[in-house]
């Protein structure tokens, strides 16, 4: 579905012949799973009067939950819509609370805010920092223009939904990674409550405080939100605190045209406790790598972001969205070596979606550009316990990347659709030595095409299918082995993917499942060296490997009428999300068909939850992990299988206030939660990251 708003939509307005944009949006406040219909039907059906704040929230540049689940059924690949019902009621602090639930996204966090993320084995082996997945916040590319991303900037209290595109099924925003993207929502004055803020304490000294304000007045809304975390942290040497703010304002001009300003501001401080050896992980869980103490490892940034979203609906069934970024970010980052890193990126990208009937076909076609450029002023100190000491690098490092994009979507029937797609990414690298550094850069040019389809099998589920190719180029800190800072001769990682799956919706069940296979050629791998608290590695192209798996959610109402007999009656909801990966080498000459390492090949979440119609809801949960993992492609050394079992319950009051208690890992089970890679481990490498121990949070929410 296109997130159009054709002029006849609003309320009072003459009604004309639908479009697909329009039946979709509609069907979002109908029923979950909608079929695109056929020109005859496009023109017979006479739709009733909808008001704009129903279907949209109001604004043109921002879709609402409701529309944007509508709109991600013409997905012809696995995707999800994840609302802030899922995490507002946790002590959320990164995207694994956001994610958790969403099949094919393995999330598991280090310290602080910052989490390793995999979807489909994307980036599996980066230690910090993202790869392979592209991030976006309300369709405006977030992500550097060298590929790379980072978690702490994200605060899930600003965002009202979050999108989830896996692997090929990102073309539609521009995104070429092997992991998708990933989309953060946040809400408008027109939708926002006037006043509504949050207060969390819990193990750990963990405190946060959040508010936010939003209204509407005329042709302008705004939305302001902030807030201020601080935790002691789990382990030894993790202790944080982070100031997030962030803002939208938006301005209809007319009926047609809206634009809209963004702002971001962080301020974050953070102690890194590191990796340590799979004794120590699970035997002194607490503890931190000695190397961090000494030389006070850290990550302490401050952030300010600038973004414009202007939005114009050209016809009744024609929208074309345009805009700009700019961040400068400093990084104070005493690792190995103390980086003092000054970012300033800034970019341009333009998106139209057109639907129109062709010879009596309805078609729907995406096409954009996303241009990014940036300029990191590098160097890099002498530590002397946390503080900067003598020069010991300096370098000017230069990234654009261009990509050009186009999708779509030939209904031959009204239930069934053709898709096709290609990108043409343009990549540019260069580093200029100022200092103990060398100069040089790489170019890289992919053409990536794909070929789905979309069956709306009955209403309300649907198959679909894609074969896609994705490419990756290396980032920054992948170019570049830190011993010895020079540029590689690194190739670009590509690969095909064939995926099939289904989902549909109905109102006690839901259900969503992808199977795939991924031909991987020159996987971009970061092997830890052990020598530097695993905050440094080298990148190295492998040869051929396989990513294929299997990924299952499904939600289902397994009891009502429990306590509470009636038209409005409690019920138990039992949702799951299980992840089953297979990622090996293909016939390679130094380590033949081994396991790749650094993700688990089954990885499970499930809920089961009573909710009562007064509010209240309790109920476990557990993360399970049943078998252990490979950390080095040797497959020498593993990980240690877990169960985690926990515990939530809390009153959601949508007029007043809400509570909630969070209690996790009620077993206080020592279990690894993360992992470094390398070729081939010794046996007290310092590769492991622990999961932290028994914890209860407390919070409440209100609104105004």
């Amino acid at each position: 579905m296109s997130p159009l708003l054709p002029r006849f939509i609003a309320a009072g307005r003459p009604q004309r012949r639908a479009s697909l944009a329009t039946t979709l949006l509609l069907a979002a406040t109908a029923q979950p799973l909608v079929c695109a219909p056929s020109a005859a039907q496009e023109a017979a059906v006479e739709l009733p009067t909808v008001n704009v704040e129903t279907a949209t929230g109001g604004s043109l540049t921002v879709l609402s939950e409701a529309a944007a689940r509508a709109a991600i059924n013409l997905t012809p690949g696995g995707a999800e819509v994840v609302g802030a019902a899922t995490w507002a009621d946790t002590p959320a602090t990164g995207v694994k609370d956001m994610l958790d639930y969403v099949p094919g996204v393995f999330a598991q966090p280090k310290w602080g805010e910052d989490t390793r993320l995999s979807i489909r084995g994307s980036g599996v082996s980066r230690s910090a920092h993202l790869r392979g997945v592209q991030l976006y916040q309300d369709g405006i590319p977030l992500s550097s223009p060298d590929g790379s991303g980072d978690f702490q900037e994200i605060d899930p209290t600003a965002f009202q939904y979050v999108e989830v595109f896996k692997g090929a099924n990102g073309y539609q925003f521009g995104a070429n990674a092997l992991g998708g993207a990933i989309n953060f929502v946040t809400p408008t004055g027109r939708d926002a409550a006037a006043f509504a803020g949050r207060a969390d304490a819990g193990s750990f000294g963990f405190y946060r405080l959040q508010a936010s304000t939003g209204g509407v007045n005329g042709a302008f809304d705004g939305f302001v939100t902030g807030s201020w975390l601080t935790q002691q942290g789990f382990r030894d040497h993790s202790s944080g605190e982070n100031t997030r703010g962030s803002a939208n304002f938006g301005i209809q001009l007319n009926e047609n045209i809206e634009t809209r300003f963004y702002l971001n501001a962080t301020n974050v401080r953070q102690e890194i406790p590191g990796a340590v050896s799979r004794t120590v992980a699970l035997n002194s869980p607490q503890s931190a790598n000695p190397t961090n103490i000494s030389l006070n490892y850290q990550r302490n940034i401050e952030a300010v972001r600038l973004a414009n979203k202007t939005t114009f609906l050209l016809s009744d069934t024609t929208k074309l969205d345009a805009g700009v970024f700019y961040t400068n970010k400093d990084l104070n980052h005493p690792i190995f070596q103390v980086l003092n890193y000054n970012y300033e990126e800034y970019g341009a990208f333009t998106r139209l979606v057109d639907e129109r009937s062709i010879g009596g076909f309805n078609n729907r076609l995406v096409l954009g550009i996303n241009y990014g450029t940036g300029s990191t002023d590098a160097r890099r100190y002498v530590n002397r316990s946390g503080l900067a000491g003598n020069l010991a690098y300096w370098s000017n490092d230069d990234a654009t990347n261009t990509t050009y994009y186009l999708e779509d979507h030939f209904y031959l029937t009204p239930a069934f659709a053709l898709v096709g797609a290609f990108q043409y990414l343009n990549a540019s690298l260069d580093r200029t030595a100022i200092y103990n550094a060398s100069s040089g850069g790489n170019d890289y040019n992919l053409f990536l095409p794909k070929a789905g389809f979309v069956f709306e099998a009955a209403p309300g589920a649907q198959v679909y299918g894609n074969v896609s190719r994705s490419g990756e180029v290396p980032t920054f800190s992948e170019l570049t082995n830190f011993v010895d800072p020079i540029i590689g001769n690194l190739e670009a990682q590509t690969a095909t993917t064939v995926e099939i799956g289904t989902r549909g919706r109905a109102p006690t069940y839901n259900w969503d499942v992808s199977l795939y296979r991924s031909w991987v050629q020159n996987e971009l791998q970061c092997q830890d060296p052990g020598t530097t608290a695993g905050l440094t590695c080298t990148v190295v192209n492998l040869g051929s490997t396989i990513h294929q798996g299997l990924e299952a959610g499904f939600g289902m109402q397994v009891a009502k009428d429990l306590f509470t007999p009636g038209p409005v009656t409690d019920s138990l909801w039992l949702n799951v999300a299980y992840t089953y990966s297979d990622f090996y080498f293909d016939n390679d000459p130094v380590w033949g068909n081994n396991r790749l390492p650094g993700i688990p090949p089954h990885y499970l979440r499930a809920e089961l939850l009573y909710k009562h119609p007064s509010g209240f809801y309790a109920g476990p949960n557990v993360e399970w992990v049943p078998v252990a993992y490979y950390v080095d492609d040797a497959n020498t050394l593993d990980t240690s299988p877990y169960a985690l079992l926990n515990f939530k319950l809390g009153y959601d009051n949508p007029k007043g206030p809400s509570f909630y208690v969070d209690a996790r890992n009620l077993l206080d089970v020592n279990y690894i939660a993360s992992v470094n890679v390398t070729g081939r481990a010794s046996a007290n490498q310092a590769l492991f990251e622990p999961g932290n121990g028994r914890s209860v949070v407390v919070g409440t929410r209100f609104r105004f």
